[in-house]
């Protein structure tokens, strides 16, 4: 008997994590961190039954902090097992769990002081959740698999990665477990990314599979083409440069933050837009982007030529890389036009949070919000239309013009989810659940797979028991 019990990620589109049990070994696949609003953080907990037992293994999609940022709260309970993943996910969630670390750190630090002067004892529940001496025991958990090649990662129990397509390492998980005299494959498809994204190649949809847990973040509809969310990127740029604007981009750092640097290095290249200031101020996009070069070999053939033949560093020439505090803060003195690309992508964290401060209430300022919004997050408020704000303890109008332009979202959309469960599904028809997407999301995904496969998905609940 297999089980399969998702710890986040089931009806939301973070805090991804299922326990796999069968008869013979307990695999958690992915162990990410809830974000959104302060209920959300209160989430990010080990969960009272994996709390109980022992873990065989982990194994982690991407490195995306909804994915794998409870992973070191799990090594300071005492988890000494592996953590397989692909290199390139494993560089990738060293730097976003050390930001996240250091985050937590800093706000403690400055919760700390404020209650101080106020003469107010802290919460215990104030602490971090880790440190970096957590992140880094993590860290030296990883064990490095590449694509395509299987392994064994717990008794009865192999895993194999395919690409995904949505971020720089991102993987499709196939398990095949010993189920009494039988095998079953399991399929985790991750997060999907659309076709033709800059630097990555193409989701690898797996050959076949006995039961699929399935990402419907955008389960419900298309994007808008590249073509057409270029073509409003290139209005809002020289509708701020007549006006001397600043445009503002949340952006997740790592996959995000290059995909926007590719599409404005080809914008300059193609004089469609001027060689404006553009900053480059999240230093954990910087160590991402230096990854990038560290793993040519993921990329498409395209990225790869631009960056080998330097044109890319060239179209990019007017980029300005911000690593210090005073750096970014310098910023706010800078007269426009000019780009600044900043974490966090949801508004949750980072830079941004001090760029929203200073410039929301600015009617000549611009931010472009290019990336899915989770329930709660300052993001989603400002998609939604709020006229009002509340920001680091200020109450904000918004002046500002707020766009959204989904057709830069990293995450597939629904014609291309379908496509990718059409080639699953090519050998026979899988037993499939529906995550990692809101229950509107889902719903609309579940309607079409059954019209088009005639396949009843099942959308489980936070911590239910999946009995196969």
């Amino acid at each position: 008997m297999i089980t399969i019990t998702p710890y986040g990620a089931a009806g939301e589109v973070t805090g991804s994590a299922y326990l796999v049990e069968s008869e013979e070994a307990k695999v958690l696949v992915d162990f990410g961190m809830f974000q959104g609003d302060k209920d959300d953080d209160a989430r990010n907990v080990i969960p009272g039954k994996i709390h109980r037992m022992d873990i065989d293994a982990v194994v982690l999609t991407h490195g995306h902090l909804d994915h794998c940022g409870r992973l070191p709260l799990l090594v300071r309970e005492g988890y000494r097992g592996s953590i397989y993943a692909t290199p390139a996910t494993r560089d990738m969630s060293e730097v976003i769990l050390l930001d996240a670390a250091h985050i937590q750190e800093s706000d403690y630090e400055r919760r700390r002081k404020r209650f101080a002067k106020r003469g107010i004892k802290m919460n215990r529940n104030d602490q971090p959740l880790y440190d970096t001496d957590d992140v880094t025991q993590t860290i030296e958990l990883f064990e490095e698999n590449d694509y395509n090649t299987p392994i064994d990662v717990a008794p009865g129990v192999q895993a194999l990665f395919y690409e995904a397509g949505h971020m720089l390492g991102s993987a499709s998980v196939e398990l095949t477990l010993r189920d009494g005299n039988e095998q079953r494959v399991i399929v985790f498809s991750g997060d999907l990314g659309p076709p033709h994204l800059p630097f990555l190649r193409d989701a690898q949809p797996p050959a076949k599979a006995d039961i699929l847990i399935m990402e419907s973040t955008y389960g419900d509809r298309d994007h808008k083409s590249l073509a057409e969310t270029l073509i409003e990127f290139e209005k809002i740029v020289v509708q701020a440069v007549e006006t001397n604007g600043k445009i503002f981009i949340p952006s997740f750092a790592i996959g995000r933050t290059q995909q926007m640097l590719y599409y404005i290095a080809e914008l300059i290249r193609k004089k469609h837009i001027p060689s404006l200031p553009i900053y480059l101020d999240s230093p954990m996009a910087i160590k991402a982007t230096n990854i990038y070069r560290q793993h040519e070999e993921l990329m498409d053939e395209e990225s790869t030529e631009l960056l080998k033949g330097g044109q890319l560093y060239h179209d990019l020439r007017s980029l300005h890389v911000c690593t210090t505090a005073a750096e970014s803060q310098a910023i706010n003195e800078a007269q426009g036009p000019f780009i600044v690309i900043a974490g966090s992508g949801m508004c949750t964290a980072g830079r941004i949070m001090h760029h929203i401060r200073h410039n929301i209430d600015d009617h000549n300022c611009h931010f472009i919000i290019s990336g899915y919004q989770s329930r709660g997050s300052l993001g989603r408020r400002l998609v939604d239309g709020a006229k009002e704000i509340s920001i680091m303890g200020d109450r904000k109008l918004v002046k500002a013009k707020v766009h959204t332009l989904g057709g830069f979202s990293a995450h597939a959309g629904q014609r291309d989810l379908v496509q990718w469960f059409e080639h699953v599904a090519t050998t026979g028809t899988p037993m499939t659940f529906l995550t990692h997407g809101e229950d509107s999301a889902r719903t609309a995904l579940k309607d079409l797979l059954l019209e088009r496969f005639g396949v009843n998905c099942y959308t489980p609940t936070y911590s239910e028991h999946l009995v196969l």
